[in-house]
């Protein structure tokens, strides 16, 4: 039988919380020596209440440092936690050849996470910039019954395998997009996804292929956006 991880699906299970949390700000998670992902807690986090998560993967050649702050303000106001994995080559195993070790440490990275939290299911995102919103796509749809919310800046294409649930996912794209053409891209990306009956909310605006802090807002609204069953 083929083993689900090539796939690119998770085995991840929500652990009940038995370390403490964190006290706020960065913080490693002791899952390498080396490119090892980062967890931000805002000030003011309810013990007595599920917190969202927003997980952000960087675009090639980047580092979560690089990406977290354009998340961190918005996760200090409405106080949510934000996982910022390190791709463990310049750029995520699945642009390069397929799901692997990026995967297995992102389960690791969300098993201790939620050994400190209670997550809040509904609201838990694959978000990501470049190469990292390929990820995104990828592996969100793929486990769309373990994240609520797909957001790709700027992505370039998806990879799936296999579909899992029916997470919300927003894409983002510039009209002078220098390096991923909006048309090959997010538009592509968009109507494929929403001809396979995804709920697609597709915004595109003025601007190079960077991370533009107004669409964070949008996106950061989108994640937490009350919605019927919630």
């Amino acid at each position: 039988m083929l083993d689900p991880s090539l796939l690119g699906r998770l085995s991840f299970t929500h652990a009940e919380p038995s370390k403490g949390p964190l006290p706020p700000g960065r913080h490693r998670l002791g899952l390498a020596d080396e490119r090892d992902a980062v967890l931000f807690v805002p000030e003011g986090l309810s013990e007595d209440t599920p917190v969202p998560l927003f997980v952000m993967f960087h675009g090639a050649g980047g580092f979560p440092e690089k990406v977290l702050p354009f998340i961190e303000t918005h996760a200090q106001q409405h106080r949510f936690l934000v996982l910022a994995p390190h791709s463990t080559y310049p750029t995520w195993d699945i642009v390069i050849g397929g799901n692997g070790p990026d995967l297995e440490r992102l389960h690791q990275a969300l098993t201790e996470v939620t050994s400190r939290y209670r997550v809040d299911r509904r609201h838990l995102a694959f978000a990501g910039f470049s190469d990292g919103a390929s990820y995104a796509l990828s592996i969100g749809v793929t486990n769309g019954d373990i994240v609520s919310h797909v957001i790709a800046f700027s992505g370039g294409f998806f990879s799936i395998f296999m579909q899992e649930g029916a997470p919300q996912v927003l894409i983002a794209h510039g009209l002078q997009d220098e390096q991923l053409p909006v048309a090959t891209s997010g538009r592509a990306n968009a109507a494929k996804l929403k001809a396979a009956g995804y709920d697609v909310h597709y915004i595109e605006f003025n601007g190079p292929h960077a991370i533009q802090p107004p669409v964070v807002e949008l996106a950061v609204d989108f994640f937490l956006k009350q919605h019927p069953e919630d």
